[in-house]
């Protein structure tokens, strides 16, 4: 499972034209999920995207976590990451979990980003999406679990 974090001080996601999910100050997550990824790697994600210290303190130190500031967060669905472009033009997607396995585990990360207390948007799964965002930083981390 392969999370692209972006510290955002407003994002949102269409899908035909129409605003699906929309955040202000917070972070985009967007989620891509691989063959055997578990639901324990999803927990990991969601508990250390929240109380990862990437916004920064009255002096100015990355030392606040989503939780600390009350943030919101938008998760996107990004099959994407588990593309392959060591060989060839072409990526391979031979290492992205099956549509029904990646809608159960985005929605289960959904869900447990949720029960950690935060608000949480989201894209529409495997929809057509344009993300918009304004990166704050810019700010961005890779997570791998």
């Amino acid at each position: 499972m392969k999370a692209v974090i972006q510290r955002v001080t407003s994002a949102s996601v269409a899908v035909n034209g129409e605003i699906v999910g929309r955040i202000g100050r917070g972070i985009l997550v967007l989620l891509g999920i691989e063959k055997g990824d578990r639901e324990e790697q999803a927990d990991w994600l969601a508990e250390k995207i929240v109380t990862l210290r990437i916004f920064e303190d009255e002096a100015g130190k990355m030392n606040l976590s989503l939780l600390d500031i009350c943030g919101e967060l938008l998760a996107v669905s990004q099959f994407t990451l588990a593309g392959n472009c060591a060989k060839g033009r072409r990526p391979s997607f031979d290492t992205a979990a099956p549509p029904e396995e990646g809608k159960r585990l985005y929605d289960y990360f959904v869900e447990a980003a949720r029960r950690l207390g935060l608000p949480v948007a989201t894209g529409i799964f495997q929809a057509d999406m344009q993300v918009s965002l304004v990166n704050d930083g810019p700010v961005t981390f890779i997570l791998q679990r």
